[in-house]
C-alpha cells in the first residue's frame, strides 16, 4: 500500500526536462508544502530585502539592526552579508565587473530561496550595477523585493572606514574600490521608505 503511494506521489510530481544555461536533462521538483503553506506555519510573507551602497554606509549595521528588530517582533529572517558570502559562498570571486556580476547573482538565487521558504531576508552588500540588482529583482515578484539605497556621502563613508579600504584605496594598495559616480547614476530619483509593517 506504502509502495503504491509513494509511485503516484513520483508519477504525479514528476515535470518536464530542461535545460537550464550548462545544466541539461534536469526536472524542476516541485513539493505539495509550498510557500503558502510556509508562510502559513511562520505567520509571516517571505520577501527580499536589498541594502545597497558604498563601503562604510552603514549597511551591515541597519542589516543586523532590522534583524533584531524582526526577531523582537517573533518575525523569522536571515542577514546575507557580502563580506560574509565572500568567506564560503563566493570565495572564488574578485573584484573584476564579471565576478561581482556572478558574485550578485548567487546571492539573489540564494535570497529568491531564502524568500520562498518564508523567511524576510535581508541581503547587504555594496552591489553597485543596477543592471545586476534588477536581475535579482526579476527572480521575484516586485512586491517582494525591497531596495534600500544607503545614501551616505562619500567624505562621510571615507571618514568612517570602519574597514581600512579607503586608506588602502588612496594609498594604491587595493584597486576596484566602488566609487560614487558609480551609484550617482542609478538613483536619480529619492529612495524608497519603508517600515518594518512590510514585514507583517
Amino acid at each position: 500500500m506504502e509502495c503504491l503511494f509513494v509511485e503516484r506521489e513520483i508519477k504525479r510530481n514528476i515535470s518536464v526536462m530542461s535545460t537550464v544555461g550548462n545544466s541539461t536533462n534536469i526536472f524542476w521538483q516541485e513539493c505539495p508544502v509550498g510557500k503558502i503553506e510556509r508562510q502559513k506555519l511562520l505567520n509571516q510573507k517571505g520577501c527580499v530585502v536589498w541594502i545597497t551602497g558604498l563601503s562604510g554606509s552603514g549597511k551591515s549595521t541597519l542589516a543586523c539592526s532590522v534583524n533584531r528588530e524582526l526577531y523582537s517582533r517573533g518575525k523569522l529572517s536571515y542577514v546575507l552579508d557580502g563580506d560574509n558570502l565572500r568567506h564560503g559562498l563566493n570565495k572564488d570571486l574578485s573584484f573584476k565587473a564579471e565576478d561581482r556580476t556572478e558574485n550578485i547573482r548567487r546571492v539573489g538565487e540564494v535570497a529568491k530561496l531564502f524568500a520562498d521558504a518564508g523567511l524576510i531576508c535581508i541581503a547587504s552588500l555594496i552591489s553597485p550595477y543596477k543592471k545586476d540588482r534588477d536581475a535579482c529583482r526579476a527572480m521575484l515578484s516586485d512586491p517582494n523585493f525591497i531596495e534600500v539605497y544607503m545614501n551616505m556621502p562619500l567624505e562621510l563613508c571615507e571618514a568612517r572606514d570602519v574597514k581600512g579600504l579607503y586608506k588602502l584605496a588612496r594609498a594604491g594598495k587595493i584597486k576596484g574600490l566602488v566609487s560614487k559616480y558609480i551609484f550617482c547614476n542609478f538613483y536619480e530619483h529619492a529612495p524608497k521608505t519603508f517600515s518594518l509593517k512590510f514585514f507583517g
